[in-house]
């Protein structure tokens, strides 16, 4: 029987690396992989759909959802999760100290829609009580001028997003054009006048999830919906062979025998994983994320990114929803 000839771009990660190697085999596929950093990859398959498979943005799929482009299908597999308290950043010495504070100052995003952004909105406006039309939001490119939003937005009503294509967020906080950043990639001025709100930002991460239970999700695997109509056993092929590629990720780097990573204490850190969220340190699926993926869709519609409110299934093919027993 012919395999069928997949290319995916994704970020290189350990838990990932089997598959890409074709030491996990994606069953009837033969995979041709592509390692490009995220806002490359995401760039590329947004706008040009270059190939078949890639990591994308959780923020732009679930926009592209809520305004009914069913072009691309997700599974419930997410290779990058990272809580964002420690995105936050702002001038070293200056008078902010507090999330709180952030009320009614000038926040500077790369892109509203960005995954850690909405994340990270959701933060300040639930725990530490920021409302959104109480900031002058100012979009641009991290550290270099001219970023520009990817999917088209809904704004709340009294929200007000400002672009400033000629400058970068790096370069007006350090002017005091702005009073914070929020970004997944620090600024270009960390340690350099620019710092975190949250120098101790681990012990606050490990905070929320035990108050939420949120294990913030930042990209997912999605495929073309005309590939998938064609081959509809794709979903759960390449959802089965990431998830053995996770579980021989984790017992690797769970191994106290050997150094599968330059880390001196790493299999402790996973024993310390695995005490904060249990034994499935990294969860797969839709059941085991629920309350992750529902805060995160509920920010994203709240925040204008989603243009309606989406019901979870709708996010993932049937086939990946249920597994069958034995």
């Amino acid at each position: 029987m012919q395999k069928v000839s997949l290319t995916l771009a994704m970020g290189d990660y350990d838990h990932t690396r089997d598959v890409a190697t074709g030491q996990v085999p994606v069953q009837g596929v033969s995979l041709n992989v592509l390692y490009l950093p995220p806002e490359e990859a995401f760039f590329r398959f947004t706008f040009f759909r270059e190939w078949e498979v890639s990591e994308m943005s959780m923020g732009k799929y679930v926009a592209l959802r809520s305004q009914d482009d069913d072009s691309i299908a997700a599974i419930p597999v997410f290779p990058s999760r990272v809580f964002r308290q420690s995105m936050i950043y702002v001038r070293e010495g200056g008078k902010i100290d507090r999330p709180e504070q952030l009320k009614g100052k000038r926040i500077g995003v790369p892109e509203w829609a960005q995954t850690a952004v909405i994340y990270s909105r959701g933060y300040l406006v639930h725990q530490a009580k920021v409302p959104l039309a109480s900031v002058e939001w100012v979009q641009a490119g991290v550290n270099e001028a001219g970023r520009v939003e990817k999917v088209k937005l809904k704004l709340p009503e009294g929200v007000r997003l400002r672009p400033e294509p000629q400058r970068s967020l790096n370069d007006m906080l350090l002017a005091g054009d702005i009073d914070a950043v929020l970004s997944a990639r620090p600024p270009r001025g960390f340690g350099s006048g620019i710092g975190r709100l949250f120098p101790d930002y681990e012990g606050v991460e490990a905070a929320y999830f035990k108050q939420t239970g949120v294990f913030p999700i930042m990209h997912v695997i999605v495929i073309k919906s005309e590939v998938l109509e064609r081959h509809p056993w794709l979903a759960m092929s390449l959802y089965k062979a990431f998830e053995e590629a996770k579980r021989r990720s984790v017992e690797r780097l769970s191994d106290i025998t050997a150094s599968h990573a330059p880390f001196a204490w790493l299999a402790p850190y996973a024993e310390r994983m695995k005490a904060l969220f249990g034994e499935d340190i990294w969860p797969y699926g839709l059941e085991k994320n629920r309350t992750t993926l529902q805060a995160f869709v509920d920010f994203a519609f709240e925040q204008g990114v989603c243009h309606r409110r989406l019901v979870l299934e709708e996010l993932f093919p049937k086939q990946v929803l249920t597994s069958f027993k034995v």
